[in-house]
């Protein structure tokens, strides 16, 4: 082996060293209460995300906070009104939206980010687009109850052209 192959599988060997221990020293240490709040959370996005393959906007709306607000894939802010307004619609038809990814959690008293990998299929403007995504939503607790305040979504670029040529307002 010459001295830059050597180089380079050294450098990339202490790389994934370091990515391993970062994940390790980052992995939660929480209380089970926090860990049941945080099962409930993950369970909710999951009832969310099955709300929105099903067209059942009234669900939605009962996870979804009045004053949210979605950035899609092609960086167009959305309110509640507009994103399930299109839904019931049918305007946007999200055909399967699973996550590939564990849920990831973040509390901090009323508040929690939920971060995840998925892939979604969907019809918007009669522009089918399929694609994998990172999503992140942020929750708060309300009266009680867990709702849906932001979340932006992140597409993995496979047509990106054709998603946020489908995904901008019409002019």
């Amino acid at each position: 082996m010459n001295g830059k192959r050597i180089t380079l599988i050294a450098v990339a060997g202490a790389t994934l060293a370091l990515a391993l221990i970062g994940g390790a020293l980052a992995a939660p240490q929480t209380s089970s209460s926090r860990v049941s709040q945080a099962d409930r959370l993950r369970t909710l996005e999951r009832s969310r995300l099955q709300a929105l393959v099903d067209g059942d906007a009234a669900a939605a709306r009962k996870i979804t906070a009045p004053d949210f607000q979605l950035i899609n894939p092609a960086g167009v802010p959305l309110t509640r009104g507009d994103f399930l307004g299109a839904i019931e619609a049918g305007d946007l038809d999200f055909l399967v939206q699973e996550t590939t990814s564990p849920i990831a959690v973040r509390m901090h008293g009323n508040t929690a980010a939920l971060r995840y990998e998925s892939n979604f299929d969907l019809v918007v403007g009669g522009t089918r687009l399929t694609h994998a995504a990172w999503t992140t939503a942020i929750y708060e607790r309300r009266h009680g109850r867990w709702q849906v305040v932001w979340a932006q979504t992140t597409a993995v670029p496979n047509n990106l052209g054709l998603l946020i040529q489908a995904l901008q307002p019409p002019a």
